[in-house]
């Protein structure tokens, strides 16, 4: 079975041993040929028309009217380099996803589309057409794309307290703080350090963009042939987006634009924009919260103290405080994390503030309940000793506009990144002189 980018090539023995009789038109067609060069990797025909299919098979579950074949080739290629750049970068640095961490993503995947058991998901796959080893190695793929941008962008940005107290002024200023808007968007990136000539042709494709979309054009169809975004072959469709998670910039826009209107071309540091209002709400409704006031004891898992024997621990645990035991003084004693000191008081958590399996346990308990779960840490013993409903304090606020400072600032980092990988790159195009 091929990989994604890893088809065998016919050896020259195998080509010549093929006996005259056959059809001259047979013989080609069997023939793997190179579409593109990507340092010392190659992408192949073969590869190429597999992503087609499953691409053009995606967008006509969409509804969306399919580009022009050779404009989608065109941009499934690029997408196609971009993933292999990314898969060569991840391998030299040591970034990889192993088959149990991977069965683990596919199983979430499987329960989050309603599938209990592992089976029936690959079943309905390989029903709709899907290749089940194809569409692991694509998973791992996004897995792992999603850690280079974690380690390479998201670790090293840096948010200032001025950022966010700008950003809030800016927030007031405008107004339609709490209105919603659902978006799509063209975008057309401009590699770093592009000439004057490279911004004009950057500018000038955006351009057209937007005369097909002022001419009737379909939104999703141009960006799924336009857009270099990683959402194009999704229509370019971003969701719903609140006011602080869309960079000034837009918001300037999208305020004068009616349901169904586009902006004109716009500038960011990544390229130029095109964006769709598709809907807007209100967001008025007062945003409340329901915080958790618990306190636990942890047992770590390691080495030398495997998770059956750290169960065991808390449950004993356990059992001693509902005989009558303090639990302030249970954590002191044999809590391993930094709160012991505290009684094992981690005071009021807000939602998020915890790991899943952590903040799942802790609002099935009641206040006064005490409950174990194991985490990635190891196991906890968790007691809620109080809940309130509480609005959005300003400390809140300013989170909140930290996280949508670090959305906007993360994508811009993130497709500089990109940039660089592709300028270090080796890349050589044959797609033409394979049509």
């Amino acid at each position: 079975m091929q990989t994604v980018y890893g088809a065998e090539m016919l050896p020259v023995e195998a080509v010549k041993a093929v006996p005259p009789a056959l059809d001259p038109q047979k013989q080609v067609a069997g023939i793997d040929s190179v579409v593109a060069v990507v340092n010392d990797d190659v992408i192949t025909r073969r590869e190429l028309d597999d992503r087609l299919r499953t691409v053009a098979r995606q967008l006509e579950k969409q509804g969306t009217q399919l580009p022009a074949p050779e404009v989608l080739e065109k941009q499934i290629l690029e997408r196609m380099i971009t993933d292999l750049l990314q898969a060569q970068f991840a391998k030299e640095n040591g970034v990889r996803v192993d088959d149990t961490q991977l069965d683990l993503a596919i199983t979430r995947i499987a329960q989050q589309n309603g599938f209990p058991a592992l089976a029936e998901f690959r079943a309905k796959l390989e029903a709709d057409g899907v290749n089940f080893k194809k569409f692991r190695e694509e998973i791992r793929g996004e897995i792992i794309s999603t850690r280079l941008r974690e380690r390479e962008v998201e670790s090293k940005l840096v948010i200032s307290d001025t950022e966010v107290d700008n950003y809030l002024a800016n927030k007031a200023r405008m107004g339609g703080a709490n209105e919603e808007f659902h978006l799509a968007h063209i975008l057309v990136v401009v590699p770093e350090q592009a000439s004057a000539e490279k911004i004009q042709a950057a500018r000038d494709k955006a351009e057209q963009a937007l005369a097909q979309l002022k001419g009737g054009a379909d939104f999703a169809q141009v960006a799924a042939g336009t857009s270099d975004a990683k959402d194009a072959l999704k229509g370019g469709d971003l969701g719903w987006r609140s006011s602080d998670r869309i960079p000034p910039l837009f918001m300037n826009e999208l305020q004068s634009l009616q349901p169904g209107q586009t902006t004109a071309v716009l500038r960011s540091p990544s390229g130029f924009h095109v964006l769709k209002l598709i809907e807007k709400r209100s967001g008025s409704a007062p945003v409340v919260i329901v915080e958790t006031h618990a306190r636990h004891i942890l047992i770590k898992t390691s080495e030398i103290v495997p998770a059956i024997e750290a169960k065991s621990r808390i449950m004993e645990i356990k059992a001693r405080i509902e005989a009558g035991a303090d639990f302030a003084e249970q954590a002191k004693r044999y809590s391993q994390d930094g709160s012991a000191q505290q009684g094992g008081d981690l005071d009021w958590l807000a939602p998020g503030q915890t790991v899943p399996e952590f903040e799942d346990a802790m609002n099935k308990l009641q206040p006064g309940m005490i409950g174990a779960v194991q985490t990635q840490f190891g196991w906890h013993l968790i007691q809620v000793l109080e809940r309130r409903s509480t609005d959005v304090s300003v400390q809140q606020q300013r989170q909140q506009a930290r996280q949508a400072i670090g959305n906007f600032k993360s994508e811009e980092l993130y497709q500089d990144w990109l940039r660089q990988l592709r300028d270090r790159a080796f890349i050589e195009y044959r797609l033409e002189e394979n049509n």
